[in-house]
């Protein structure tokens, strides 16, 4: 019996070649697509649990494909790129991608993003969760209430509503303007330094030492980040 579904979309044939046998391995199926047509088509035909996307295809722009593919799909999207810039990823995540992975890349990394974003979607298709742990951080949705190592701490609101957000998308990356948007509203998503002292005050009232954080990390120049266990 195969596992989870996964469709590839990258036109180098030795990215295609050295991914198919390590998914196989994990009993991931595994479908393979070099163009961002075939991509689309695929995604819509094959029903796919995840798709791992490059960006730059021969006919077009990965960002195109995943703003395709949102029009009729929910399925989980990494990002499999070379292109670094900043920009780049923060628009394919604002278009919807899950996550990103730069090349070179790890297959372990990369698998691991592949397990965190299947549980994700797994959460996201269960009743909601109301509690969460998090190492010594306790998470109670129905009593709105927040624990390090069982002693109660007392959080803002903005300081509750941020870090709900990262904890329903545990391991997800969340950009600064999404954070941004949920918490203060539209009309702030450029105001990214509300987001970085919002983000201190959590740390220094969550982590061990705020100077080195384990539970709340950061994507330079992108966004944050909720490390689960």
């Amino acid at each position: 019996m195969t596992g989870p579904r996964i469709l590839v979309v990258d036109d180098e044939p030795q990215i295609q070649r050295f991914l198919k046998p390590a998914l196989l391995s994990v009993d991931y199926e595994v479908i393979q697509s070099g163009t961002a047509a075939e991509a689309k088509r695929l995604a819509a035909t094959q029903a796919p649990d995840l798709v791992v996307l490059d960006l730059g295809l021969p006919d077009g722009d990965g960002k195109d494909v995943i703003t395709a593919i949102r029009a009729f799909s929910a399925v989980p999207i990494i990002v499999l790129s070379a292109r670094d810039r900043e920009t780049e990823k923060i628009e394919a995540l604002d278009r919807g991608a899950d996550d990103y992975v730069e090349k070179p890349f790890g297959i372990g990394e990369l698998l691991a993003r592949i397990r965190t974003a299947l549980r994700h979607r797994d959460g996201a298709s269960a009743p909601a969760e109301t509690q969460f742990r998090f190492g010594p951080v306790e998470i109670d949705l129905i009593r709105r209430r927040i624990a390090r190592n069982g002693e109660p701490v007392h959080l803002t609101p903005k300081e509750y509503d941020l870090l709900v957000l990262l904890a329903t998308n545990a391991g997800r990356v969340l950009t600064h303007r999404q954070l941004l948007a949920q918490v203060w509203g539209p009309a702030h998503v450029e105001d990214v330094q509300y987001l970085r002292v919002l983000v201190g005050q959590l740390r220094a009232k969550l982590e061990a030492d705020p100077a080195q954080p384990r539970l709340v990390t950061n994507e330079p120049g992108v966004g944050y980040r909720l490390i689960p266990d």
